[in-house]
């Protein structure tokens, strides 16, 4: 019997097709950062995109009937998690809280980076950390010290800068007043052919370093 799935899986990843579609397509869009198409899901999952549709549809009207807290929407032709519009207070509530804390030392890292090498991709931070920062990015974006600045014209890539808030908390008139440290942040694209020594390093275990904190005084 034929089928329209793809056989073909990269060396050393576990075969795809082989998992359970809903569990799977449960896992991929707890990570993405915009809609995803049923297309590029079936390509990504092996699988016929309406099979992908079907089961798509099915966790949506399973989430509505347990009456979870989130939901799975269809929006500018994709799919992607939502929460439900009753349990706004409590998520706003949680965020609020959130921006009294203080920024942990990865987002400090994190801030660093985008402000000597804006506007710069996540991936360009991330190659510069040596670890992924899209939870860290997505924290800064919702406290304001961060926005988006266009796209990366070879790419596609979404590029982000400092926000005027930023500057307002460090107490700055502009960039230019920024300390002199871009030298020691090395380009992404060159990383991995230049050594560690002369680039910043920050210990994640450390206690947070003074400065930023994103309370009101």
């Amino acid at each position: 019997m034929s089928t329209e799935r793809s056989t073909e899986t990269p060396a050393g990843l576990p075969q795809v097709a082989a998992l359970d579609l809903k569990p799977a397509l449960e896992a991929v869009l707890m990570v993405v950062d915009e809609p995803a198409t049923e297309e590029h899901l079936a390509k990504v999952l092996q699988r016929r995109p309406r099979e992908v549709a079907l089961a798509l549809r099915e966790l949506a009207d399973a989430y509505t009937a347990q009456r979870r807290g989130f939901e799975l929407r269809f929006v500018a032709g994709g799919w992607r998690f939502y929460t439900r519009p009753e349990y706004a207070a409590a998520v706003e509530g949680f965020v609020l809280d959130g921006q009294q804390a203080r920024l942990t030392q990865a987002a400090l890292e994190t801030l660093a980076v985008v402000a000597y090498r804006q506007p710069v991709s996540r991936s360009r931070v991330s190659a510069v950390r040596g670890v992924n920062c899209d939870g860290v990015m997505r924290t800064l974006l919702q406290r304001g010290l961060v926005e988006e600045a266009g796209a990366e014209p070879e790419t596609g890539a979404i590029l982000y800068r400092t926000t005027n808030y930023f500057l307002e908390r460090m107490g700055l008139r502009g960039l230019d007043e920024l300390p002199e440290l871009a030298p020691f942040l090395p380009e992404a694209d060159a990383i991995e052919g230049e050594t560690q020594e002369g680039v910043p390093s920050f210990d994640p275990d450390a206690p947070d370093a003074p400065g930023i904190e994103d309370a009101d005084d």
